[in-house]
């Protein structure tokens, strides 16, 4: 098993986490803050179905609004876009989004043991191209799509979706971060939150 933390300390990505506060709306004034991540923040919704997710990242607005983003059964659901309210200390507006609610992996899951071979995979390949600095990610995600893992059809499609998304928008991915990789309720293993900007 590879060490997450060293990994993501040597792609300089270790714990960091958004710093704003929750910016004020009526959509989330007095909902509980149930999840923060680099660019995001997620409110719950109080319904069981739905959170609403604060994103200050254009790589993430993009990849939850672009008419060309990944779909399917391995990337979150966007009910709708509650357009820009505020804007972080980075400068970047925030979006508000309503999206399906996901889960953290539970750990002796059929989801966590997918993701757990994925994240190998993909920490190996960064090393693998480790040369290239920034574009390793970029490069080992590509190389995860030629060299097929054995996930099945519909996760490896995703994965060349995601790679797809990572190249014509010049995002970087991220799918160290166990956070980035969740789950419904049924078992599926959803890309939550996989890709960043440099």
């Amino acid at each position: 098993m590879i060490d997450l933390a060293k990994a993501r300390a040597e792609l300089g990505r270790e714990c960091l986490v958004l710093p704003d506060p929750v910016p004020a709306h009526p959509l989330v004034d007095g909902k509980p803050e149930i999840g923060r991540g680099e660019y995001s923040i997620v409110i719950d919704k109080g319904d069981d179905e739905r959170v609403y997710k604060i994103v200050s990242s254009p790589a993430d607005y993009f990849l939850y609004t672009a008419e060309d983003r990944p779909q399917g059964e391995h990337f979150p659901i966007v009910h709708a876009d509650h357009g820009i309210i505020g804007r972080a200390q980075s400068g970047y507006p925030f979006h508000l989004l309503e999206m399906e609610r996901l889960y953290p992996l539970n750990a002796d899951s059929p989801a966590a043991d997918l993701a757990t071979r994925m994240i190998e995979c993909y920490w190996s390949a960064c090393q693998q191209w480790s040369r290239l600095g920034m574009d390793m990610g970029r490069i080992a995600l590509y190389h995860m799509t030629v060299s097929p893992l054995d996930v099945g059809e519909s996760l490896q499609k995703a994965l060349k979706a995601l790679s797809d998304f990572v190249e014509e928008y010049h995002v970087l991915p991220d799918i160290l971060n166990a956070n980035n990789l969740m789950m419904r309720k049924d078992g599926t293993l959803v890309f939550s939150d996989p890709v960043f900007i440099a």
